[in-house]
């Protein structure tokens, strides 16, 4: 993520990681139209969505034999590339039960074996990065969403990564998060302030 040559200016990557249970969620309309609207010039973005990369359920062998993972495969490795290869992480996760949805959260889980994977050195590759959040949430109040904000705030502070802020839109059925007109107006320059 941080590290490039000196005077060396390499345009800024973007990944979006849609953590939605639902295609083409409020929460991905809504960051679809920040991206839209807001991303720097030349910045690259790519797209996964985590249901589409499924991860098993984490196991934690920090304390098992010397505390090391084996080399991530599949899935996981997908998802271990494409984070290492963004100096951008974009969360577009619904809010539910005040929390991530589980895809997100289980993709955070990994990263404590990606720590520990011999020759990786997840944390060094992540400092400097930023974290986003795009969320669309059913209820008016947005402090229902501290859960979820704390928790990507939270990563960024300890990954010695910048915090960008969270996009918050109000929306339950398909496409209301665009109706909220306070979100739209966020959107539009979400990603360049």
């Amino acid at each position: 993520m941080g590290d490039q040559p000196p005077g060396a200016e390499t345009p800024r990557r973007f990944l979006f990681l849609d953590a939605s249970a639902r295609p083409d969620g409020n929460s991905a309309r809504l960051a679809r139209l920040a991206a839209e609207s807001s991303l720097p010039a030349g910045a690259e973005q790519q797209w996964l969505r985590l249901d589409e990369h499924p991860l098993p359920p984490f196991r934690d062998l920090r304390h098992t034999g010397d505390g090391t993972y084996p080399e991530p495969a599949g899935h996981e490795r997908t998802l271990l590339d494409a984070t290492l290869a963004a100096t951008d992480l974009v969360f577009v996760a619904p809010l539910y039960w005040y929390a991530l949805p589980t895809s997100a959260k289980l993709y955070l889980d990994y990263w404590s074996a990606w720590f520990r994977v011999p020759g990786v050195e997840f944390r060094e590759g992540m400092r400097g990065g930023t974290i986003w959040g795009v969320t669309a949430l059913a209820t008016e109040d947005d402090d229902n969403a501290e859960p979820l904000i704390g928790t990507l705030r939270l990563t960024a502070d300890y990954m010695g990564m910048r915090w960008g802020g969270v996009l918050l839109g109000h929306g339950t059925r398909p496409g209301e998060a665009l109706a909220d007109e306070r979100a739209v107006i966020a959107a539009k320059s979400f990603f360049a302030g």
